[in-house]
């Protein structure tokens, strides 16, 4: 029993790193607004207050798995949740828009090495099937919660007013929350053995990383210049790196060297076609929350907290569909994939007739961000297993780590492309009407994005997880 006890005891104590990475990226969506203000921001500065996270989560997930399975778990584990907590707090006292961004990216990164190390210990603390399902689902409803929880504190701490800041919290409050993590696991979590001696493909990252950044800082930086000279060639030299990128790792497998990238796995038809409908749903996923909690605050001026509660009404539903959806895949499969997708183009066209003029009604504006959220539910949960379901066991893990890296990826695309097209159409002295003008557009534009994601789902073999 004691055993039983202290076995899910350690589950919560590796579920912070989830908990941690996933509230700091729905926090702070909703503040966004706030944290301009803040430090003086711009337009392009909140854009990459997200995406800055989001690529060096991207940049260095596959390598911080690896590094766990060569120095570690334990280790890893401990050293990404003392960055991760360290660079929090460099977030929150940050003066400048360079220094909180630089501190995002080394965020994004931290976290980019303490989440594998808690994926990697569910398996080995839980060898049962059943347990591990059972652990893998307490895992995956608290990264649920925390975005529920981010949403609410994000619109609630930055009107509140202490010592420092009210969107200062935002970043601090982790502190606290990062250093029991540290303590704990230092006490409780077991170490692991070296699982290889693999070395790490450091110019796979270093491509990759640069391919990523070569692409999106100046897609978002560049609209707000006027596309000086420096953004157009980025954008270009992004094509020729990310072809550099995708020899070099060809290259590597043909050695027997270890990619970050296991070229391999674009051999499946189903998990490319897959990645098309990741690509195109992420890229609507953030920029959701970007277009409309800056319709709200920015465009409709109201407060932070009560912004926070239209998105915990969509965050209430995300979690009652997900609950539901995990248990209608096994028996209908992609079907209910299709339908969330469904009910987000229907409810993203209820956005735009809802938000339609300068005063918002929310007796219908609740209900129609709930109904969204039933959508996402409906989708997010199973999605990558619809992803791997047919790759062979033996690819499983490189897999995972690639869809993982190609979400993130994916979201700050969706940043950089949709949330730039959104403050473009708005001008640089927007205005209510300008503000729903521009809103229209890019929910348009998501709208397009998500018939893509429909049809790629019923390109997908029709058969049950």
């Amino acid at each position: 029993m004691d055993r039983q006890i202290s076995k899910w005891f350690l589950l919560t104590i590796i579920s912070s790193s989830i908990f941690l990475a996933v509230i700091d990226i729905f926090i702070v969506n909703v503040a966004l607004p706030s944290i301009r203000k803040g430090i003086n921001g711009s337009d392009g500065d909140i854009q990459l207050v997200i995406a800055l996270y989001l690529l060096g989560y991207a940049a260095f997930l596959i390598t911080g798995g690896r590094a766990g399975d060569q120095f570690g778990k334990k280790k890893v584990f401990l050293l990404g949740m003392i960055a991760f907590t360290l660079a929090s707090a460099f977030c929150g006292i940050s003066q400048t828009a360079f220094q909180l961004n630089t501190a995002r990216m080394l965020q994004g990164i931290s976290a980019g090495f303490m989440i594998p190390q808690g994926i990697s210990y569910i398996q080995v603390l839980f060898p049962n099937p059943i347990e591990r399902i059972k652990a893998i689902s307490i895992y995956g409803s608290i990264a649920g919660t925390a975005s529920v929880i981010g949403q609410f504190l994000g619109g609630l701490l930055p009107d509140l007013h202490f010592v420092v800041a009210g969107w200062r919290l935002l970043f601090l409050i982790n502190v606290p929350l990062g250093l029991a993590s540290v303590l704990f696991a230092i006490r409780f979590l077991p170490k692991q053995r070296n699982l290889t001696t693999e070395k790490f493909d450091y110019s796979g990252v270093v491509l990759l990383t640069l391919t990523l950044m070569a692409l999106i800082y100046p897609m978002i930086r560049g609209r707000e210049l006027g596309w000086p000279a420096w953004s157009l060639i980025c954008l270009a030299a992004s094509i020729p790196l990310l072809i550099l990128f995708i020899y070099d790792q060809k290259q590597k497998l043909r050695r027997q060297q270890s990619p970050l990238i296991d070229m391999e796995l674009f051999a499946f038809k189903d998990f490319n076609i897959a990645l098309c409908a990741v690509l195109f749903y992420f890229m609507v996923q953030d920029s959701y929350f970007l277009l409309n909690v800056i319709l709200l605050q920015t465009g409709f001026d109201i407060s932070s907290t009560e912004a926070g509660l239209f998105f915990v009404s969509q965050g209430l539903g995300f979690v009652l569909a997900s609950l539901i959806s995990i248990r209608l895949v096994p028996r209908y499969g992609k079907k209910v994939l299709q339908a969330g997708v469904l009910i987000m183009i229907v409810a993203s066209g209820a956005h735009i007739l809802v938000f339609d003029s300068v005063n918002i009604n929310r007796i219908i504006a609740y209900p129609v961000l709930f109904i969204y959220g039933l959508g996402c539910g409906s989708v997010l949960p199973s999605l990558m297993t619809m992803a791997l379901k047919s790759i062979p066991t033996k690819f499983a893990g490189a897999a995972s780590g690639t869809y993982a890296t190609f979400q993130q990826t994916a979201i700050a695309l969706g940043i950089g492309v949709i949330g730039g097209l959104f403050f473009y159409l708005a001008g640089e002295t927007p205005s209510i009407i300008t503000y729903l003008k521009a809103y229209q557009t890019a929910m348009f534009v998501n709208m397009f994005l998500l018939v893509l994601v429909e049809l790629f789902l019923v390109l997908l073999p029709e058969t049950k997880t």
